[in-house]
């Protein structure tokens, strides 16, 4: 991740959001809608997300957001 997110202008606080992982995974989602991401991106982030732990829903979250 050294390059950062792929979106940075996308900020999203999880701080505060409830730790369950769809959760996590609902909030980022709605961030990227909102920021206008495509229904196919938007898809590919859920896969991602949902492909392995808990701590891949976070993993996933920072490469996509800026987790703040």
């Amino acid at each position: 991740m050294a390059d950062g997110p792929k979106y940075p202008e996308i900020e999203v606080q999880l701080s505060g959001v409830d730790s369950n992982a769809w959760s996590i995974i609902g909030t980022v989602s709605r961030a990227l809608k909102a920021a206008g991401v495509s229904a196919e991106e938007l898809k590919q982030y859920s896969e991602e997300s949902r492909s392995g732990d808990w701590d891949n829903v976070i993993e996933t979250a920072m490469r996509w957001v800026e987790v703040i």
